[in-house]
C-alpha cells in the first residue's frame, strides 16, 4: 500500500484535529523528515490537480486534510440547504454527549460512542450547534468542543443546568424508557431544524 494513500487515510479519519508529524511518521513507519517530504509532495499534487478537492493544511503542530478554499461557497450552500437539514442519529448522539460532557474532545466523544465521529462533529459545527472551546494542553493540542449560544436559543434553554439530570435519565432508562430522552424532550425543535433559515 502506497505511503501517500496511508497518510491520506489517516488524515481523513483524524478529521479537523489532524495529526502531528510524529504521529503520522509512527503510523506509517517512516522517519519524520521523510513523512514531512511526503506531506509537502502530497500538498503540491493536490494543488496541481484540478480534479482533486483536497489540500493539506499545517495548523500549529498538526496536519489536516481539508477542502480547497475555492469550494467554500459550495460547502456553505450544502450546509445550509434542505438536503442537509435533518440531523442523523449519529449527530444527535454526538450532540447529546457534547451537551452533557463539555468541554470534550472528539477522541473522548468517540470513546463514549465507540465509533468514529469526525463527520458528526463537523456537521454540528457547520450547523452552529457546537463550537471550539479551546485546546487540550500537551501533545496534539486536541480541540475541545462545547455547545453554542445558538444551541441554547434553539432549545429554549437558559443554561446547561436546564438539561435533564443524568441520574434522572438513568432512572428512567431502568424502566425501559429509551435512552434518547434529551431528544424526545426537544423532538419538536429537532424537527424544526429542517425549517432553519439560511442566515
Amino acid at each position: 500500500m502506497e505511503v501517500f494513500s496511508k497518510i491520506e487515510a489517516l488524515l481523513f479519519v483524524a478529521g479537523d484535529e489532524g495529526l502531528t508529524l510524529n504521529e503520522l511518521g509512527h503510523m506509517v513507519n517512516l522517519p519524520t523528515a521523510t513523512t514531512y517530504d511526503c506531506l509537502i509532495q502530497m500538498k503540491q499534487e493536490y494543488q496541481d490537480d484540478n480534479r482533486r478537492a483536497f489540500t493539506i493544511l499545517e495548523v500549529g503542530e498538526s496536519f489536516i486534510l481539508s477542502t480547497k478554499k475555492e469550494f467554500a461557497s459550495l460547502l456553505k450552500y450544502y450546509a445550509q440547504s434542505s438536503i442537509n437539514q435533518n440531523l442523523s442519529q449519529a449527530a444527535l448522539e454526538t450532540l447529546s454527549i457534547v451537551a452533557y460532557k463539555q468541554p470534550i474532545t472528539r477522541a473522548e466523544i468517540e470513546e463514549l460512542r465507540g465509533v468514529q465521529s469526525s463527520g458528526s462533529v463537523q456537521k454540528l459545527v457547520a450547523r452552529r450547534l457546537i463550537e471550539e472551546k479551546g485546546r487540550v494542553e500537551g501533545p496534539g493540542r486536541a480541540i475541545l468542543y462545547g455547545t453554542t449560544p445558538y444551541f441554547f436559543d434553539y432549545f429554549g434553554l437558559k443554561s446547561i443546568d436546564e438539561l435533564p439530570a443524568v441520574t434522572q435519565l438513568e432512572e428512567m432508562s431502568e424502566k425501559e424508557i429509551p435512552n434518547d430522552l434529551f431528544f424526545d424532550r426537544f423532538k419538536d425543535q429537532f424537527e424544526k431544524i429542517e425549517e432553519q433559515d439560511e442566515s
